[in-house]
């Protein structure tokens, strides 16, 4: 190996939360050097949110046009399949990470490409695709960064069937005439919404009771209804004992309890994520192989002064903007501590060095038709952590600016309300275009704003921001 290379920052995997650590810290002055393997930009922007977003715009978009007077029946036809992908690779960029590397030059971070790995404390080694190898040090922070990857069931036959993940899913570059999808989590609401508007027969199999289980149960109920009257078969309750491919192309069958079979052209495995942990020399360091980080508010590891681990693979908040979210907080405390400056106080609950929204304000978009957005708490969670609170509820069609949105509008809303604090702990919308309406509530949990001036933020007519007055309204009764 190559003489070790130092920098004030390493930071092991180039996906959004790695990329925002660079940022961070090179902003604050520091050195720093980013390793990744793959492309610069990692599963969100390549494999998960971004391609899958690109496949599901022209989906809900024509599903919006065609609840629209006027515009209903011109958008009846099937959705031009070649000019979505199309779309979709140029947001992948052709899965070439040219900007991502640029713009890692562009603010003074060191890309070394290759399989990165502790190689004890504050050390990485680095071995890189051309067999080079590099042994990089840090005077301050090393950051793991590496992600998740799909969870693959222990099924009989399932290997051997090929069967697709998440990013088989998003990059797929034709649909299948008949497409399986087992799990009931976001990936397998989002890729049946999708595959079903661009032609596919979508049956999904779900273990529990309903889709989308960490939410409110009506968001999985309302997006099943919706998969089923498209032409999507949703069935709950049912578990996939093996699975049998017929040769290298041919169909591939899935076996349920009790014997019974379906067949399909691809099977999608929206099964669950594990962590990206097994070979990157955790054990040169003291932690165990393969699993989680457990890390403190700070996102430093516990135990250490100087390992930090932000986005999935900590386990905290599996979502794209949390991950960012951490790698803010966790840049600005490696800073902080290496200037000296950061103190206990500032180290509080909503501090600068705290992130404390992955619990209290985490907020989450399932841009099915209809979108389920939320943030916070559901009623089950809040009761759970032992909170007196009160579930209000509305009807979202029933605001003035749903109705003009789209005819028929089907939707709902849900505030959980803390009673002895009378702050809102969580809310949910599902409905078309409810997306947008999640930041305000973001910023009303997150802000902890007391009910009481929430009367004073006056939603404009007609929007369905308005929802928000008609939940105060029930709320008051």
């Amino acid at each position: 190996m190559t003489e070790a290379v130092e920098y004030d920052v390493l930071v092991l995997g180039g996906g959004p939360a790695g990329e925002n650590v660079v940022d961070r810290v090179r902003a604050a002055g520091l050195s720093a050097a980013l390793v990744e393997s793959e492309l610069v930009g990692g599963e969100c922007s390549y494999w998960a949110c971004v391609p899958s977003k690109a496949l599901l715009r022209p989906a809900l978009a024509r599903a919006d046009a065609r609840k629209v007077p006027g515009l209903a029946g011109a958008v009846r036809g099937p959705l031009d399949a070649a000019a979505v992908f199309a779309h979709r690779d140029y947001w992948t960029s052709d899965w070439k990470d040219d900007g991502g590397r640029d713009w890692l030059a562009s603010i003074g971070v060191d890309l070394y490409r290759g399989h990165g790995r502790l190689y004890g404390i504050r050390k990485v080694a680095v071995s890189s695709p051309e067999g080079e190898h590099h042994v990089l040090s840090a005077r301050h922070a090393v950051v793991v960064a590496t992600g998740t990857r799909a969870l693959l069931p222990d099924l009989p036959g399932l290997a051997d069937a090929r069967p697709w993940t998440s990013r088989e899913a998003t990059s797929a570059q034709q649909a299948p005439e008949r497409l399986l999808i087992v799990g009931g989590s976001v990936v397998a609401a989002e890729m049946a919404t999708a595959w079903q508007a661009l032609g596919s027969r979508v049956t999904v199999l779900v273990r529990g009771a309903r889709l989308l289980p960490r939410m409110e149960p009506f968001a999985g109920e309302l997006v099943a209804e919706a998969l089923r009257e498209a032409g999507a078969e949703v069935r709950t309750g049912v578990d996939v004992e093996a699975v049998v491919r017929d040769g290298a192309t041919g169909p591939v069958t899935v076996v349920l309890r009790g014997g019974e079979t379906l067949e399909g052209d691809e099977l999608l495995m929206a099964t669950g994520r594990v962590p990206r942990t097994d070979d990157i020399g955790l054990d040169t360091v003291g932690l165990a192989p393969g699993g989680w980080i457990g890390v403190d508010e700070s996102c430093r590891v516990s135990g250490t002064d100087w390992l930090y681990a932000v986005g999935d693979v900590n386990h905290r908040a599996l979502l794209t903007h949390q991950g960012k979210y951490q790698a803010r907080i966790a840049g600005a405390a490696i800073a902080a501590r290496a200037a000296g400056t950061a103190t206990a106080a500032e180290e509080g609950r909503w501090g600068p060095y705290a992130a404390t929204a992955d619990t209290a304000a985490l907020p989450q978009v399932v841009f099915t038709d209809p979108e389920a957005a939320a943030v916070g708490l559901t009623a089950e969670e809040a009761e759970r952590a032992g909170h007196r609170v009160r579930a209000v509820d509305y009807d979202l069609g029933k605001v003035s600016g749903a109705g003009l949105y789209a005819d028929g509008y089907r939707g709902r809303a849900r505030m959980v309300v803390d009673l002895d604090r009378e702050v809102v702990l969580g809310a949910t919308f599902v409905g078309p275009g409810t997306a947008e309406l999640l930041h305000a509530a973001t910023v009303a949990v997150a802000g902890e704003v007391p009910i009481a001036r929430l009367w004073h933020a006056v939603p404009a007519f007609p929007t369905m921001s308005e929802i928000w007055l008609r939940l105060l309204e029930t709320y008051r009764g």
